[in-house]
């Protein structure tokens, strides 16, 4: 589902790595520090094309110009919150499909939410994001040109990233492995390992995999539910991979990294957030020390699915912490712009 122009046989630059890129310059006769250069302005100075590349000679860009794809996102539409200064933008792609990227303020810095492709085939009940299934995965260039991208509009630099967007990231494994490591990169952006969170709605094989990787990123988990019943009712994945087998990569992630995983729950009204259910939790997140990051079910106009008060949210995770599980009520970002997954892509599209 990769986005291949079968009449454009140019390569993805941005894309590559920078040994990549070295044996690149060598095979068209230049020098390998060129590749040094190209990648710094690519991923440092956020260049928005050869042409900008000051200190390449003409006839060096024009050579790149006429082999290589260089990917630079577009801005579409951008909301902003009045209520915490959330900003949701929709990017245009080069195949005419659009993507959405957040950006929040925080106190410890700003942080990116990214999509990692466009739409989403895993069907979840309370998502915007896979309402009209999945078009197609996104490349390294697109998913790091989110965050350029806003780093140029805002001005602001980008210090944590969560792979938390429209799409499943472990769906398009590849890709978002080396997204990680080329906006990780020290010769880029050189954002922490440590400041990127990706999260995955259970995609087991993927997740083991991902534990051997030699990453030290933050790994999230989708559960929403506690018992393999309720969860098969909200997210479909649950019919292919059992909560035992999901727990069970968890325990192996973490014994292979060290990186303690988190548990996201989106909270809704009468289906998953009674006392029974925080019991249940508990005991699922106990054995494994993971962190709960409890969410007030972010409500969209083609389900039924409601947040229940802040109140019962605290009262929620009070009733973790009895049980010694370390929970948090995230911060509702965004509620005023469209904030969840998928609603700002899919209002553009409805309106076009």
């Amino acid at each position: 589902m990769d986005f291949v122009d079968t009449g454009n046989q140019k390569r993805d630059i941005k894309s590559m790595a920078l040994e990549e890129l070295a044996e690149e310059m060598l095979a068209m006769g230049e020098k390998a520090f060129r590749a040094k250069q190209i990648y710094e302005w690519m991923h440092v100075k956020l260049a928005e094309d050869f042409g900008q590349m000051t200190n390449l000679a003409k006839g060096l860009r024009e050579k790149c110009r006429e082999r290589y794809v260089y990917t630079c996102l577009k801005q579409v539409r951008v909301q902003e919150s009045a209520i915490d200064g959330t900003k949701k933008f929709l990017f245009g792609l080069a195949d005419g499909n659009m993507v959405e990227s957040v950006w929040m303020k925080y106190k410890h810095g700003n942080s990116v939410c990214i999509s990692s492709q466009v739409g989403c085939r895993m069907g979840c009940a309370f998502c915007a994001s896979g309402l009209d299934g999945l078009e197609r995965n996104l490349l390294p260039s697109e998913m790091l040109e989110q965050v350029y991208a806003i780093t140029r509009l805002t001005g602001e630099r980008v210090s944590h990233v969560v792979v938390m967007g429209t799409g499943e990231p472990l769906d398009n494994y590849e890709n978002v492995v080396k997204f990680i490591r080329l906006i990780t990169d020290s010769n880029g952006l050189n954002i922490s390992q440590r400041n990127i969170t990706l999260s995955t709605c259970g995609l087991v094989p993927q997740m083991r995999a991902l534990a051997g990787e030699g990453l030290q990123i933050t790994l999230a988990l989708s559960l929403h539910a506690a018992t393999d019943g309720k969860r098969r009712e909200l997210m479909p994945v649950a019919n292919k991979y059992r909560l035992d087998e999901l727990m069970e990569a968890c325990a192996y992630y973490f014994e292979r990294t060290g990186r303690r995983i988190t548990f996201e729950y989106s909270l809704i009204a009468g289906m998953n957030d009674k006392a029974g259910d925080a019991e249940e939790l508990a005991g699922l997140a106990g054995p494994l020390k993971c962190h709960v990051n409890l969410i007030p079910v972010n409500p969209i106009k083609e389900r039924a699915f409601r947040p229940g008060t802040h109140n019962e949210a605290v009262r929620f995770k009070e009733l973790l912490g009895k049980k010694g599980i370390n929970a948090t009520v995230r911060r509702e970002m965004g509620r005023d712009i469209d904030g969840a997954c998928g609603q700002l892509r899919r209002k553009a599209r409805t309106e076009t």
